[in-house]
């Protein structure tokens, strides 16, 4: 993958040298944005970047005896524009976690360790990606591009 996003920059080098520092600012906050959203809806549907369905969570007994306590999809606040926030920083475009969501995030991206409460035991987590890059992704950055360059 990582050979895929040089390929499409070397690509678009070119094309984004054309444009002024104003227009590369400004399609790099459209691209930031829609990838945000692409990526909310991927997060949303619970599947990695390749396509496969995250790792189910593990059964928890003591919540069950509490009664009403409602399973429901995971990571589902975490994609809310409020804690995953796109940013253009000069001709780059970053969709990221902020606050202390980044670490849960983390954790969760790569299959960390991590404790459940401060004084809590220490869980290995399951590899969930919330953020990576689709074949989706990439059309949608060359598309952005194209309308960019040819507003007609």
């Amino acid at each position: 993958m990582k050979d895929d996003l040089q390929a499409l920059e070397d690509w678009a080098a070119p094309l984004l040298a054309q444009l002024e520092a104003k227009e590369r600012r400004r399609l790099a906050r459209a691209i930031a944005r829609d990838l945000r959203r692409s990526q909310r809806q991927r997060i949303r549907s619970q599947t990695n970047p390749d396509g496969t369905p995250y790792a189910p969570r593990k059964p928890q007994k003591w919540r069950a005896r509490q009664g009403s306590i409602r399973r429901s999809a995971m990571f589902d606040k975490l994609s809310t524009a409020k804690w995953m926030k796109a940013t253009a920083h000069g001709d780059t475009a970053v969709v990221s976690f902020m606050g202390n969501v980044a670490r849960i995030a983390r954790t969760h991206q790569y299959g960390l360790r991590d404790r459940v409460d401060r004084d809590g035991p220490t869980i290995e987590y399951p590899q969930r990606e919330l953020l990576g890059f689709t074949d989706a992704d990439r059309e949608l950055v060359i598309n952005a591009l194209f309308t960019h360059l040819d507003p007609v």
